[in-house]
C-alpha cells in the first residue's frame, strides 16, 4: 500500500503550510504595528505581538503534526495516542478552516485546505490502529464466534 508516500506527502504539506502561516502572521503582525488605530482600546503594538505568537504558535503546531507525519512515514508505524489525537485535531482545524475560506477567501482556498484536509485523514485512516493495541485481534486458532454448524439458531 502506498501509505508511506501519502504520510510523507502530507508531513512536507504541513511544513510548508507552517511556514506560510508565520510569514502571513509576521506581515498581519507589521501591518497592524505600523498603523496609529486601537481596537476597542488596545494598543496596536499588544496586537501585533499576540498576532506574531499566534502565528509561530500555529507554526509550530503544524510542525509537531508534520514531524509526527513523517517519523510514521519513516518507521512505516502508525502514530501514538498524542500523535492521532493531534493528526485528528489537525484534520478539524483545516475542515473549518475551509468552510470559512469558502466565504471569505473564495474556493480556491477551499480547495486547497481540503485537498491538506484529504491528505491528513487518508494517513490517518491508511495506517489504521496501532499494532497490539485494543482487544479487537482476534488469535488465529480461537473458534469462531458465530453459532456451531448444525445447531439451529435460538429463536
Amino acid at each position: 500500500m502506498a501509505r508511506r508516500p501519502i504520510a510523507a506527502v502530507s508531513a512536507a504539506v504541513l511544513f510548508v503550510e507552517a511556514v506560510g502561516t508565520v510569514c502571513v502572521h509576521w506581515i498581519l503582525g507589521r501591518v497592524v504595528d505600523s498603523q496609529s488605530m486601537s481596537l476597542d482600546g488596545l494598543d496596536s503594538g499588544v496586537m501585533a505581538t499576540s498576532t506574531w505568537v499566534m502565528g509561530g504558535v500555529f507554526g509550530l503546531y503544524l510542525v509537531a503534526c508534520g514531524v509526527f507525519l513523517l517519523r510514521a512515514a519513516l518507521a512505516d508505524r502508525a502514530p501514538g495516542r498524542l500523535g492521532r489525537t493531534l493528526l485528528i485535531a489537525c484534520a478539524v482545524v483545516h475542515g473549518v478552516l475551509g468552510a470559512l475560506a469558502v466565504g471569505l477567501v473564495g474556493w480556491t482556498a477551499f480547495a486547497a485546505m481540503m485537498a491538506v484536509l484529504g491528505l491528513v485523514v487518508l494517513s490517518l485512516v491508511a495506517y489504521g490502529e496501532r499494532e497490539g493495541r485494543g482487544d479487537t485481534t482476534v488469535a488465529a486458532d480461537a473458534p469462531p464466534a458465530g453459532p456451531e454448524s448444525g445447531t439451529p439458531a435460538p429463536a
